[in-house]
């Protein structure tokens, strides 16, 4: 078992709607620090799989790091998914889960700017985590997009109106309901996101929405650094490390090795590399990064506790954003053409390929 997984017990269970459970969590005694985590995270969660014996997911919480210190995830059923109908049938009060300490880069740099938060369906869940938190601690403004199907499909309904009846001079609330207006369009999200140009953007939501979405916010010409969309796909990789099929494994990592080999002489600097990391506001500076080892492996084997989560390039959990320099990455299902122009890298992936290399966690 990988050492930084956790068997947390479930203490509470709340249908929200028809297909969205949530679940909360108790934090083990001692294990405090190792949830600590910011609005917007996820936690990596091991379900249980005839097939592969683990089927590693990321579900967002929805719990905010303000106030009783729950630890609260969201999962809401997809179609012919094998992951979020197990947890909705089978996960109960007292049941235990294995999961990994809370990641992910979707959380706002301020709790204080304003904020321009859309929402598609089970999105809300880490952008309610986010508002929860906003206006608890910071003292911007918050306008709040939600669409759904329709009305019995909102989740949090009831505490998305309590927050803005409560706050109604910084949280403005939007309901958008397929079954009354139809699907939004790329220029309706425009139009409604124009009022908004000097807040810091986050989406998330189905993929559609999250595509028309973020290119109605590039045609408003949002900059990078306030557009933020949240990325999660199907872990293929098992980061709890468990080697339930041997053989199998075996020959996957063969068959990845062969490949990666060429991939890390392409890669290779001429040798010991300069490394310099910004993570938490603390400057981390290195002279002997071996250009065979890659980022994130050089970090964690330096003592310094780099975010992570599938190991796989499979997440954001990883993402850096380079300063100085260049490094490649082995493999990449997650970041698109913009993201790679706009520096960001991820550490599980990169290997160096110039001989200084300056990098700063998003």
């Amino acid at each position: 078992m990988d050492t930084d997984s956790f068997e947390l017990k479930v203490v509470d269970v709340v249908e929200e709607t028809a297909d969205a459970h949530s679940i909360t969590f108790e934090i083990p005694e001692g294990a405090e620090e190792h949830f600590a985590y910011k609005p917007g995270q996820f936690l990596t969660v091991a379900v249980p799989s005839d097939q592969t014996g683990v089927a590693a997911r990321c579900y967002s919480l929805s719990s905010s790091p303000v106030g009783a210190g729950n630890l609260t995830i969201t999962v809401k059923r997809t179609a012919d998914g094998y992951a979020s109908n197990w947890i909705c049938d089978n996960v109960r009060e007292g049941d235990t889960l294995r999961v990994l300490p809370p990641s992910g880069i979707f959380t706002p740099a301020s709790l204080s700017a304003d904020l321009l938060l859309l929402a598609g369906g089970s999105g809300i869940t880490p952008v309610l985590s986010i508002t929860r938190t906003a206006l608890t601690q910071g003292t911007g403004k918050i306008v709040l997009f939600y669409a759904n199907r329709d009305e019995k499909s909102v989740i949090f309904a009831q505490e998305i109106a309590r927050l803005a009846a409560e706050n109604p001079d910084r949280l403005l609330v939007v309901h958008w309901l397929e079954s009354v207006q139809g699907l939004p369009s790329q220029d309706q999200m425009k139009a409604f996101a124009a009022s908004y140009s000097s807040y810091d953007a986050f989406v998330c939501g189905p993929a559609p929405f999250m595509k028309l979405t973020v290119a109605a916010l590039r045609e408003l010409e949002f900059p990078r650094e306030r557009r933020h969309q949240e990325k999660f796909v199907s872990l293929g990789g098992n980061p709890f490390g468990d080697l339930h099929d041997v053989e199998a494994a075996e020959s996957e990592i063969s068959a990845a090795e062969r490949d990666e080999l060429d991939l890390v002489e392409d890669a290779r600097a001429p040798g010991p590399v300069h490394l310099e990391v910004e993570l938490d506001g603390e400057m981390h500076v290195f002279d002997d990064w071996d250009p065979r080892t890659r980022l994130l492996d050089h970090l964690e084997a330096k003592g310094v506790k780099a975010p992570y989560s599938c190991r796989e390039g499979e997440c954001s959990a990883c993402a850096v954003r380079l300063v100085e320099g260049e490094v490649k990455m082995l493999h990449n299902d997650v970041l698109d053409d913009e993201d790679l122009a706009e520096g960001i890298r991820l550490g599980c992936q990169s290997l160096p390929v110039t001989d200084t290399v300056r990098v700063t966690y998003t």
